[in-house]
């Protein structure tokens, strides 16, 4: 390339940067802009929560004093509530406060995503970074049952830690960002992070021996069932997205919701095996406490490993309740339309015979 050449080249790309210039400027002043409505969208969000809790307070104070609803006041309530699932929505796309465990773990860094896909786009990784680790836990989980080496051990159970600590930093994540995961949940992964820390310092001793088969097959178990689970789970709530019928950042979890009914005959089984295992793998550790050669940790992973058998138990227990509860009110509701459309049918037929009869008599 000659000088001239070279000249020319970079004459034209000044004319390029004054281009960039004109667009950095105007990105620089439309991000201040947008920092300015976001803080005046969430001002007029708060004065409207405040307007319509004293508008509710109102209204709790009638019904006090005796005065009966009418219409308008059904009218209202309705009303509130749509208003307050449109600002929910509403709220889901500004900016929101860290969570304490976020802000311990990362300080003070704003993790809120204000992009649609974006937010697609690290709900799918999280539901991908489940599923791989749990291929790679089951991996590790089947070579231990064959392998007595303490090293390839360890590499399992450090795994384990790493991916629930790294599991309730993303659900916290998703927290922030406006995905429902219930507090229960994050909670129930917590609880496994200590479980699995318990078990990285456990001491390779004879309780150990014992015990080792037992939680490799478990963690084997658990990694197939949540497999299963991962892809059933997923082909719902893409439908039920499709649909409207479920928020766009809710996850799939292991536990239970009344609308994964449809078609979970299959995986019922299954799930209730990994259960009753939870269960069984306490009543060893139990039984391992009494053992010689014991140490603390059992005790502690005895009453983990409960616990955690005791919140999915109340997840199904409350999943069950929930399911009576909308059939009873799905047969009222089908009553109630009978019931109407008998009216209407009786009606119609009486004004049809009266007509019937004004027609004979002209």
């Amino acid at each position: 390339m000659e000088v001239e050449e070279c000249v020319k080249e970079w004459e034209d790309l000044v004319a390029d940067y004054k281009r960039l210039e004109v667009v950095s400027k105007e990105y620089a002043t439309k991000l201040e802009e947008v920092g300015e409505l976001q803080a005046a969208c969430l001002k007029e969000i708060n004065h409207q929560k405040y307007r319509m809790s004293v508008i509710v307070s109102a209204m709790k104070r009638l019904e006090k004093k005796g005065v009966t609803k009418d219409d308008r006041i059904a009218n209202l309530e309705k009303e509130i509530m749509k208003r307050k699932a449109i600002l929910h929505e509403i709220k889901a796309t500004l900016p929101k406060q860290n969570s304490l465990y976020l802000r311990i773990i990362l300080g003070n860094v704003n993790v809120s995503i204000l992009n649609k896909n974006d937010k697609f786009k690290y709900k799918d990784e999280y539901e991908k970074f489940k599923l791989i680790l749990s291929a790679i836990a089951f991996v590790f989980a089947v070579a231990n049952l064959y392998i007595d080496f303490r090293p390839l051990q360890l590499i399992l159970l450090f795994l384990l830690v790493w991916y629930y600590c790294t599991l309730t930093i993303r659900e916290s994540i998703l927290k922030v960002n406006g995905s429902r995961i219930k507090g229960w949940w994050r909670l129930h992964h917590f609880i496994s992070t200590v479980v699995a820390g318990v078990l990285l310092i456990w001491p390779q001793n004879e309780p150990w021996n014992i015990f080792r088969h037992t939680f490799m097959w478990f963690i084997a178990y658990i990694s197939v069932v949540q497999y299963m689970q991962f892809r059933y789970q997923s082909g719902v709530l893409y439908r039920l997205k499709a649909l409207g019928a479920r928020h766009n950042m809710d996850i799939t979890i292991e536990g239970f919701h009344s609308w994964m009914w449809r078609g979970l005959s299959y995986l019922l089984p299954f799930l209730f095996g990994g259960y009753i295992f939870q269960l069984y793998i306490a009543y060893t550790l139990y039984s391992l406490s009494y053992h010689p050669d014991a140490t603390w940790q059992i005790s502690y992973l005895a009453a983990l490993f409960l616990t955690l058998h005791c919140f999915n138990m109340y997840t199904i227990l409350q999943t069950l309740r929930k399911k009576l509860q909308g059939r009873l009110k799905l047969r009222y509701k089908l009553r109630a339309i009978a019931y109407r459309l008998s009216n209407e049918f009786a009606t119609l037929d009486q004004k049809w015979r009266q007509n019937k009869v004004e027609t004979k008599s002209d």
